[in-house]
């Protein structure tokens, strides 16, 4: 994801887009908006317009969304997710399917931005929300759609047990999200990450907390075409 030093700051000398990932890695750059000033972000949003390429925006806040819009007009923006891309049509899908499961609704955002980074980088999604370990029988009425997946995202908080009980249903590999959704001993995410990272599922890959940029882009790998 592109960096770039604060303006004015010392040794800050512009933009410096990392405009051949594409070709060297086969996906392209994301612009991770948290830190940056708007101001940087729509210098940003300026030379992206200019490419042929799929490029994100993650992480914007109101600001961060706002100055790109007004360099970009026509992107397509999600508040929830906090995610924008340019330009706004994702690519023809190719390769499996990238089923994307929120726990809960607290969990929504983060699971969303995996949705539509995978979208974005070519992958068909599919979002399944509010299915968590409470309520056991939710998630077993989705079996077919999960089976159908070639990967599965799963965001959950709190105890962080749902990704290892998909993963014991079902064939594909799994992405475990973890989020800051809980109360205190949850610590921000620390727990489910800890309870994921010990899942006795077998097939189960974690990511950071809340990092759904890192899991779609994960399940976009593991989903591409042979």
């Amino acid at each position: 994801m592109t960096e770039s030093s604060p303006s004015g700051s010392p040794g800050f000398t512009g933009l410096n887009l990392d405009l051949g990932r594409a070709a060297r890695r086969g996906y392209p750059e994301a612009v991770y908006c948290e830190g940056k000033t708007p101001a940087q972000v729509a210098a940003i949003a300026g030379q992206v317009g200019q490419l042929d390429v799929v490029t994100l925006f993650t992480r914007a806040a109101a600001e961060h969304a706002a100055a790109v819009l007004a360099v970009l007009p026509d992107a397509f923006h999600d508040d929830a997710a906090r995610l924008l891309a340019w330009p706004p049509q994702p690519p023809p899908p190719t390769g499996g399917r990238v089923v994307v499961v929120a726990a809960g609704t607290s969990d929504l955002p983060v699971a969303r931005e995996a949705e539509l980074t995978a979208r974005y980088l070519g992958r068909t999604t599919e979002l399944i929300v509010d299915v968590g370990v409470a309520g056991l029988h939710r998630i077993l009425s989705h079996l077919d759609t999960l089976r159908r997946a070639r990967v599965v995202v799963v965001a959950a908080g709190m105890d962080g047990a749902l990704p290892s009980v998909v993963a014991g249903l079902i064939a594909a590999p799994v992405v475990a999200l973890p989020t800051s959704v809980g109360y205190g001993t949850a610590f921000q995410g620390v727990a489910p990450l800890l309870a994921m990272l010990n899942a006795c599922a077998p097939g189960i890959g974690v990511v950071n907390i809340d990092n759904g940029y890192g899991a779609g882009h994960l399940a976009a790998q593991i989903a591409a075409p042979s």
